[in-house]
């Protein structure tokens, strides 16, 4: 059997796809990468493998690549970690904490190579070292030492924001208490782990002690760093290897292996297997040798980490959203396991996709039961498209059989494959439901959609359901004590239920004048009570931009609410100018698509979520309730291009065009991919076409490279 993935259109490479098909399939992938990440960070119920979602994210960036107005539009790809536990303070970053790109083939690391060549205008000959060093399986932490002592200690959390755990890290023996010779302010960053033999020991005490055993040591680092007693972590075996940093006082070298010897210097443990290599064979090379030593080596690694050596580089080179330009993850393959499939259940999501989770006799695939695998859609599982005809990436997965399964890059499970010789004879093809399992509404695929949705929409208590998960999720309210457990809760409740987002904040009111308080119900006592309604409260405040990501419009994630908070800057813009939006005609629909990031097919929604009088009166009572503050002003203040629309056309010579937008949105422009009335600056190379005619018409400045250069100084 062939691997993953779905419908005949993803047959198609993406150099063949037509206009309207590419954005039809980034619509499709945004939303199961989306329906991903929700899964895997806000409900701890990971329904895709790490492969799986990494093909998916490498499918829409091709796309992205190919068709640059799909580039940022609502891309849910954008993600870091998951939200700070509830449980210990919260620690804003100086610095973000960033995930890394991951890259599972050969082809893939040189692909790397080549990228990182282009952005730098760099000829293939052109010297350009990296460092390599092993991927530790274990939990991110940043140290932050001023004047040489350590004052704080923060998990990573959703890259922004983490949980502080200082009491717990300084019982760590590889964690230095003070320093000397550091700069008076250094963020070290780097990874709590626990060996194996240390692992072996620590669950041999638990199971002595009636106490629950831990799947993984990486499981067992984490659960020991995160006890609120901090004598516990004391007893824990744990240990820190460094390898970056965040916020500095004065740079620690000028270069990657530089600044990892400086750390080693001050007395941090760092990985003897860290070198220095020329070019991409030189990766793929080192990468073979510390696999060949994983199983020796006393501690879990899960691949290994790439980064160019020159920090200059790396600062040229800046970040995505969620992951550096300058560094990549090069994952080992999976681990292989075969068990039954006993049943196929369906789960419906928050736009109602039809989503199949497969059910499994529990296996261990790589020290981990696993019990559940995706299996993407109806496609995928029966091997045929809608036609009958026969997809490549497709099984045929029944009932019964027997299937492999593996948790790539060691994460998530995913099937590999069947075993027809042991196809019990009674196992019958997969019927996939027409109806909604949870309202019995029709469940329709439109033309050309590898996903069945259901069209009970508000009715659908999953849909709702899901919704208001996504409502109160991390980058959206992010409410403390108000979860997805929570929010099941309460929708189900009777005398104090919460049907939509307006229902959240008129609980207190509501609680009041019921009979049965909330503080006299299971798990709730007067000052937990409080605590969540005070929580609430605290939101009534929130930013523009959590709150347009909060409504759960189709295609619009965190990426591209913020551009269209940055955009209109206040609720009153942004919703007066949706509501004016016709789809395809008039001023306020051009102005949608003029901002770079925002597609027809992100406009689309928004337009329609606001002009459906059921989802309108909804936002309407959530507004009522809420202050909604402007978008922060971004950007330096001295910059001559802050607050400007900036339009780059033509062949740019000394910058890529990737570059010059990264440093036009670091000096606080926006960058549009169109131009219109509202444009300050076009920047024209040579072969500008139709943007720089259109510039004239409207009387736009117009400059060439080198005077953008000069204007915001080299």
């Amino acid at each position: 059997m062939i691997s993953s993935n779905a419908d005949s259109v993803r047959d198609v490479p993406v150099e063949s796809l037509s206009a309207d098909q590419a954005r039809h399939e980034w619509a499709l992938l945004a939303e199961e990468v989306a329906q991903a990440n929700r899964a895997y960070h806000s409900e701890d119920a990971p329904e895709i493998s790490d492969a799986a979602y990494d093909a998916l994210k490498r499918r829409l960036a091709a796309i992205e690549v190919r068709f640059p107005t799909l580039a940022a539009e609502g891309s849910p790809t954008r993600q870091v970690g998951a939200a700070p536990s509830e449980t210990f303070a919260k620690v804003r970053h100086a610095v973000r904490m960033l995930s890394l790109e991951n890259a599972f083939e050969d082809e893939e690391v040189r692909e790397f190579d080549d990228r990182i060549r282009k952005y730098l205008n760099l000829a293939q000959d052109a010297a350009l070292v990296y460092t390599a060093e092993p991927k530790i399986d274990g939990l991110s932490l940043s140290l932050r030492y001023e004047g040489g002592t350590l004052v704080q200690a923060a998990t990573r959390g959703d890259g922004e924001t983490g949980e502080n755990v200082t009491a717990n890290a300084r019982t760590i023996d590889d964690i230095p208490q003070s320093l000397v010779g550091a700069p008076d302010v250094l963020e070290v960053r780097g990874e709590v782990y626990m060996g194996h033999d240390d692992f072996a020991a620590l669950n041999e005490r638990q199971a002595a002690a009636g106490d629950k055993t831990f799947a993984n040591p990486r499981n067992a680092a984490a659960g020991s760093l995160r006890q609120l007693d901090p004598a516990i972590t004391a007893a824990r075996p744990l240990r820190f290897f460094a390898y970056a940093w965040g916020e500095l006082s004065a740079p620690l070298s000028s270069t990657q292996i530089g600044a990892v010897d400086r750390l080693a210097a001050l007395g941090f443990q760092t990985n003897p297997l860290t070198r220095t290599c020329d070019g991409p064979d030189a990766l793929l090379s080192t990468y073979r040798e510390i696999e060949a030593q994983r199983a020796t080596l006393g501690y879990d690694i899960d691949g290994v980490v790439y980064k160019v050596n020159d920090l200059s580089y790396q600062s040229r080179l800046g970040f995505r959203s969620t992951t550096p330009r300058w560094a990549i993850a090069h994952k080992f393959p999976a681990e292989l396991a075969w068990t039954r499939l006993e049943a196929i259940d369906i789960q419906v999501g928050r736009t109602g996709a039809l989503s199949p989770v497969a059910r499994l006799l529990p296996v261990t695939v790589g020290g981990v039961v696993v019990s559940n695998a995706t299996l993407h859609n109806e496609d995928y599982i029966a091997g045929r498209d809608s036609r009958g005809a026969e997809i490549r990436d497709g099984k045929d997965i029944r009932v019964g059989d027997w299937v492999q399964v593996y948790r790539a890059g060691d994460v998530i499970p995913k099937i590999a494959d069947v075993d027809l010789g042991k196809r019990p004879s009674d196992a019958n093809p997969y019927v996939f439901p027409t109806r909604c399992p949870e309202c019995g509404s029709d469940a329709v695929r439109e033309e050309g959609d590898s996903v069945r949705r259901c069209t009970g929409g508000m009715i659908c208590p999953a849909q709702a359901v899901e919704k208001l998960k996504h409502f109160v999720s991390r980058g959206a309210f992010d409410i403390e004590g108000l979860g997805a457990k929570q929010i099941e809760m309460f929708f189900s409740d009777a005398a104090l239920p919460v049907r939509e987002p307006a229902d959240i904040f008129t609980l207190r009111q509501r609680d009041a004048r019921n009979l049965t308080k909330l503080k006299n119900r299971e798990g709730f006592g007067e000052r937990s009570a409080k605590k969540l309604f005070d929580a609430i409260d605290e939101k009534r405040k929130i930013e523009l931009r959590r709150m347009i990501f909060a409504l759960g419009v189709r295609h619009v994630g965190e990426t591209a609410a913020g551009l269209l908070a940055n955009h209109f800057g206040t609720w009153a813009a942004f919703e007066s100018a949706v509501t004016a939006a016709r789809i395809g005609e008039g001023e306020a629909w051009a102005d949608l698509l003029s901002i770079d990031g925002v597609g027809a097919v992100m406009a689309a929604s928004l337009v329609n979520a606001f002009n459906q009088d059921a989802e309108r009166a909804s936002i309407d009572r959530l507004v009522d309730e809420l202050d909604i503050l402007p978008a922060e002003k971004r950007g330096p203040v001295e910059s001559p291009v802050a607050g400007k629309t900036i339009v780059f056309t033509g062949t740019l010579e000394k910058l890529t065009r990737a570059e010059a937008k990264a440093r036009a949105e670091a000096l606080g422009a926006k960058v549009s991919g169109s131009v219109s009335a509202r444009t300050d600056l076009v920047v024209a190379g040579p072969g500008a076409g139709s943007k720089a005619k259109e510039a004239e018409r409207l009387g736009v400045e117009i400059i060439d490279e080198d005077a953008w250069l000069r204007l915001i100084g080299g």
